[in-house]
């Protein structure tokens, strides 16, 4: 199966790997996102070069368990008999003594598992990479989903504090990456996949090349026994069982509740403390995210908070909310009576506007925006001539001052008018711009002028 992606982060494993010294690595972040791939196929990368590897997943089980295991992965390893080491030490101290003759790589997937049933688990690695520090070859990898154990690692307090040479919090794919899984697609639809399936990897290879986003979204989610029907259940049954209300949360959220007020009025959340309590819980797993403005970055008020994953932005804006009318409906007719509409004029439009600022981020990265933006986000403002308040979604600050971007997802050209017209606008707040910049899926009946930057969607994904 084809590898798609993380450049940046197989360059940073490779150096590890191929160092003569000992080094440690933590890889972290939520599930799905496609860590075990990435280390398995960097480890194959290794093996080519004459590196040994070695990649255990930990059960969540007993420690003796989990010690048995780890003796039959390393005793294939290394073409022996049967090994059987009393303890998950004893199987790590094995590794480190061959380590001090060649180069090995050791993998430990699912740590949380281990550190969870081996007493001292943290202590036992600190107390090896101690010991082997200037003898050992040994790149050791420890990964997990459970993020909050991860990194707790790094923490001061911690036994292996101060011994992680390489960390790397494994984010999903941006826009750009994720279309590599559907590169036949026409630009909109990749929007529209992207708005569902985002950056995680295990969902993009999932889709269908050649069928359309109506098909993939019937096929993937919406039919009885869809391969991602359960997705967002199970990964929230497995992950967030613990944190009371994260239903009502992410349903408030999905219909478009952004601000901390309108949440808890809409989630019917006993107290504001308990709110908040589950929304920080929720921001540590990487499943939402909070945003304050950039003009006001320490106003609670101003403050909004979004579902991070398309998947679960979708599955409570459309399956949850309707299960009803899902449970007795074809999937087709469901499709096209409760999600198509919406699912056009606000869903993707919204997913639209995280692709322009990744967009951006990436064109200020690579040296094309001058001069280079040093923040990007939300602009809260007042507007006097109608007494009301509200934000710009998309606005960058620079040396020079604000850049305004409008995000248009519409079937039809953006004309000069409708140009003219939103500049006015963010004149009319107060929000003071030496420069404009429009996005458009359908391009534009304008030429624009040395204030006005266009960007067409084509442009987007060359």
């Amino acid at each position: 199966m084809e590898f798609i992606g993380r450049e940046r982060e197989q360059a940073k494993l490779i150096k590890q790997f191929s160092s003569p010294a000992q080094n440690a690595t933590l890889i972290y972040g939520r599930r799905r996102v496609g860590k075990s791939e990435l280390i398995l196929h960097t480890m194959r990368q290794a093996q080519t070069a004459g590196t040994r590897t070695i990649y255990y997943e930990c059960r969540q089980t007993t420690a003796e368990n989990n010690a048995s295991s780890l003796s039959e992965v390393i005793g294939s390893t290394f073409d022996m008999p049967p090994l059987a080491f009393a303890s998950i030490e004893a199987a790590l101290r094995f590794v480190l003594e061959r380590a001090l003759s060649e180069k090995i790589v050791l993998a430990i997937d699912e740590y949380p598992y281990l550190h969870d049933v081996v007493r001292g688990m943290d202590s036992i690695l600190q107390v090896l990479l101690d010991e082997y520090r200037d003898r050992s070859k040994l790149s050791l990898v420890l990964c997990g989903s459970c993020v909050e154990v991860m990194k707790s690692l790094l923490e001061q307090d911690n036994p292996l504090y101060g011994r992680v040479d390489l960390k790397i919090n494994l984010q999903p794919m941006d826009y750009l990456e994720s279309s590599q899984f559907y590169p036949e697609s026409p630009c909109a639809d990749k929007v529209r996949l992207y708005s569902v399936f985002g950056g995680i990897p295990y969902y993009n290879r999932l889709i269908e090349r050649g069928r359309s986003v109506r098909e993939n979204l019937i096929n993937l989610v919406l039919q009885p026994d869809a391969r991602l029907e359960d997705e967002v259940p199970a990964y929230l049954l497995s992950e967030v069982s613990k944190i009371s209300n994260a239903h009502e949360v992410f349903l408030a959220l999905a219909d478009g509740h952004t601000r901390y007020k309108d949440i808890l009025s809409q989630s019917h959340i006993s107290s504001g403390a308990t709110l908040v309590n589950v929304l920080n819980k929720l921001i540590e797993m990487q499943l939402v995210d909070r945003r304050a403005p950039i003009n006001d970055p320490t106003n609670k008020k101003r403050t909004s908070y979004v579902i991070c994953d398309g998947l679960t932005r979708f599955y409570y804006r459309y399956v949850f909310r309707y299960l009803s009318q899902r449970s007795v409906l074809d999937p087709g007719t469901f499709y096209d009576r409760y999600v198509n509409d919406d699912f056009e004029q606000q869903f993707v439009p919204h997913a639209f506007e995280e692709v322009c600022r990744q967009h951006l981020v990436r064109q200020n990265r690579a040296g094309n925006i001058e001069p280079p933006f040093d923040l990007i986000g939300t602009y809260s403002y007042d507007d006097p001539a109608t007494r009301t308040n509200g934000e710009f979604v998309v606005v960058t600050r620079d040396p020079m001052g604000y850049t305004f971007y409008e995000a248009k997802f519409r079937s039809t050209p953006v004309t000069q008018r409708m140009i003219d017209e939103e500049i006015k606008q963010v004149q009319r707040t107060g929000l003071l711009c030496h420069r404009y910049g429009f996005f458009s899926r359908s391009g534009f009946e304008s030429v624009g002028d040395k204030r006005t930057v266009l960007i067409g969607l084509e442009e987007m994904y060359e």
